[in-house]
């Protein structure tokens, strides 16, 4: 494989386990999307749901007081996501988009189970599907957080899409504090990309695909991509959940009926002025502190 951006042309399949409760979704066709993260970064998510499929309406939450989720236990990230999901499906939403690694990992059964009949989408899936497929060799380097890696739930889902992949989990915990500070290029970031990705891209038997297993790192594509040439597949995990969210509207007749512009809303449960500093760099659309609501879900 000779390409650097595998969205737009490898087909992405739909996880089989995502419900879908046809009952009255004909009602609901018209409501938001609802996309939830434990801070700023699922806003790339929101982004790729913006480009594919700009007529749909997107409510956005950032439990920003409460991240990262990575450093608190199972229990309590599964706590956290069903006060998040409980708040956007009191506002009323026809699907749930967890764009949260931690999250994505451990509580999407807790929340297919407490709302049954509502589609939840998950980042770690749709970035796993992408992945095995997009592999000529079955040589995956998935780079995330330190808790992502160690939660092993990208391997998992890879292997159960090729059984053969050789899979290397990475951390790059700088990448998030440069893309926060703004740093997604130049010489810094340029060495850094390299300390992570030299080692895991040079010599025989080297990977052949990265998974960008962090909200925060599709920010860095252009870096990414100049590092490590065109021989190597990059998957966006942000880019393939918007697909798979589209093929999902799709085929059970969510789509919006009556196609709008309506601005998105943002809530924030902590520094929405910070949410609102922090998105420049995330979304290329100007987002203001007055824009962020600022709520409490408990």
């Amino acid at each position: 494989m000779n390409n650097a951006w595998v969205d737009g042309f490898l087909p992405i399949a739909i996880p089989p386990e995502i419900p879908v409760n046809a009952a009255g979704m004909e009602d609901t066709s018209d409501l938001p999307i609802g996309v939830f993260d434990s801070g700023v970064g699922g806003l790339t998510v929101l982004k790729a749901l913006r480009e594919r499929l700009p007529g749909e309406a997107l409510i956005y939450l950032g439990d920003t007081a409460r991240l990262p989720y990575g450093s608190k236990s199972a229990r309590a990230v599964g706590a956290y996501a069903l006060a998040a999901t409980r708040r956007l499906v009191a506002m009323g939403i026809k699907a749930l988009v967890v764009a949260d690694n931690t999250s994505s990992a451990q509580a999407l059964d807790i929340l297919r189970a407490e709302f049954d009949g509502l589609p939840v989408v998950g980042v770690v899936e749709p970035g796993a599907t992408a992945a095995a497929q997009a592999s000529e060799g079955g040589r995956i380097v998935v780079i995330a957080s330190e808790s992502t890696v160690e939660a092993g739930a990208y391997p998992r889902a890879i292997h159960n899409g090729r059984a053969g992949a050789s899979v290397v989990s990475r951390a790059c915990p700088l990448f998030v504090a440069m893309v926060e500070e703004g740093i997604t290029d130049g010489p810094i970031a340029e060495m850094i990309a390299r300390h992570y990705l030299d080692p895991l891209f040079g010599g025989p038997g080297a990977g052949d695909c990265l998974l960008l297993g962090c909200t925060h790192f599709p920010a860095l594509l252009p870096l990414l991509r100049r590092v490590l040439g065109p021989r190597v597949a990059i998957v966006d995990s942000a880019a393939t959940t918007a697909r798979v969210v589209e093929d999902l509207l799709a085929r059970h007749r969510l789509k919006r009926r009556r196609p709008g512009t309506e601005p998105m809303r943002y809530l924030a449960t902590d520094a929405p002025e910070r949410f609102a500093r922090v998105a420049r760099v995330f979304v290329p659309w100007p987002i203001g502190a007055a824009e962020v609501d600022l709520v409490d879900i408990g």
